[in-house]
């Protein structure tokens, strides 16, 4: 069995985990500590590092020489006379045994270690493709999290002002002021809200799901920390747009395309083999002894060579215009990612610095005229509505500020 090798990273990640998971464990998980979970937890990540281990293993015997081949007959038995069949009776009769051993020539083995070392590093491209993949759906899963807590931290303090707008309510009416019908208003209200809060937590289930998958049992667990902002110099990701890991993988593709064509035109290049065979004769006969060299004669590359030549270079041609038909696909998404950025930070310091205010304010100045006897419920209950929905909507965007930064940055930032 093979003994499973622990890094520091994945050691730090056990722990961790097993620090959230001791009964009655109270801490609260980062953002940090998530993606270190999900390092650790990701089946994907596995996947990739057995498949690293393979592409290493296939490499060592790349530029070997095949194994060789062991020969074993019987040369010049007789079929007619009186020594027929006979293996002792005849000074021709021998009984070989030998072994040959194919060379291919030099040039074809070096293309094949620089195709198997160019397949070693694709694998570790994806392997840190697959790495960043996993931590940005994780950074996602816990940002998702956190703006459903957020928004049901917000329900403490509605249900509070909802129980003093019961109370203002009730002064009203014993002072004379108002209907009896608006004793019903806040008690409304309050249902509307626990309705609302119903469907956040069905949300959090399904939030806590998403970050179960990539985290495991830690995912429990409240979340602390703030919203994560990582450069918000736009700049920085358009510079970095040839460097995103999924253009990364096509530089070793390309060199293992041109490995095969080496391999293909080495083909024209003779092999050959050698071969020893010791040959046994009868009784009364010296045995024998006999050396052989072959070489393969590549007459017809017109037929042969050259279309499987013509094949390699296709394909490589083929991974150039892979190659930049995903950059430009990233050009395009870059573009995109970076627009809704810029809306979305605009839209969250407008909502901040202006409605939020607003909304507050309008919800004071309607209550002050209903206790003033100048104003309505029905004015400040929709005012009440308002300001609801601009607390959970500067969340929302909160969170999908905070979800297009983490795409950028894990797609077009100097992400590890």
């Amino acid at each position: 069995m093979t003994p499973r090798i622990f890094t520091a990273p994945r050691c730090a990640a056990a722990l961790l985990s097993s620090l959230l998971l001791l009964p009655g464990a109270s801490i609260a998980l980062t953002l940090e500590q998530a993606l270190q979970l999900a390092e650790s937890e990701a089946p994907a990540l596995a996947a990739q590092r057995a498949n690293f281990e393979a592409a290493r293993s296939a490499a060592i015997p790349a530029g070997e020489l095949p194994d060789p081949q062991l020969r074993l007959g019987v040369q010049n038995l007789p079929i007619e006379g009186d020594a027929r069949w006979q293996l002792g009776e005849e000074a021709m009769t021998m009984q070989m045994v030998g072994v040959m051993q194919q060379v291919p020539n030099r040039a074809k083995r070096e293309a094949r270690v620089d195709a198997a070392e160019a397949s070693i590093a694709v694998a570790a491209i994806q392997q840190r493709l697959t790495r960043l993949q996993v931590r940005q759906q994780a950074a996602q899963a816990w940002i998702a999290t956190l703006a459903i807590e957020r928004k049901l931290e917000l329900f403490t303090q509605l249900y509070r002002e909802n129980e003093l707008l019961e109370k203002a309510v009730g002064a009203s009416l014993a002072g004379g002021a108002g209907l009896s019908s608006d004793s019903i208003a806040p008690r409304q209200e309050a249902l509307e809200l626990a309705n609302q809060e119903d469907l956040l937590r069905r949300d959090e289930a399904i939030a806590r799901a998403e970050l179960r998958r990539w985290i495991g049992d830690a995912a429990g667990q409240a979340l602390t920390g703030d919203w994560p902002q990582w450069t918000d110099d736009l700049s920085h990701y358009q510079h970095n747009l040839e460097r995103h890991p999924e253009l990364q993988v096509f530089d070793p593709l390309t060199r293992q395309a041109e490995a095969d064509i080496a391999e293909a035109v080495a083909d024209k290049t003779p092999d050959w083999a050698w071969g020893v065979d010791y040959q046994r004769r009868g009784r009364g006969f010296g045995d024998m002894v006999s050396l052989s060299v072959s070489m393969d004669l590549p007459v017809f590359a017109g037929s042969r060579q050259d279309p499987k030549i013509a094949a390699e270079r296709a394909r490589l041609a083929e991974v150039q215009a892979q190659r930049e038909e995903v950059l430009r696909m990233h050009d395009r998404e870059l573009a995109e990612d970076l627009a809704e950025y810029q809306r979305v930070d605009k839209a969250l310091e407008r909502i901040e610095q202006t409605l939020l205010p607003l909304a507050e304010e309008k919800v004071r100045l309607a209550m002050a005229d209903y206790r003033g006897g100048r104003g309505q419920l029905s004015v400040v209950i929709q005012a009440r509505q308002q300001l609801v929905e601009t607390r959970l909507r500067a969340v929302d965007l909160a969170r999908d500020r905070a979800l297009s930064n983490a795409r950028l940055h894990f797609a077009f930032g100097d992400a590890p």
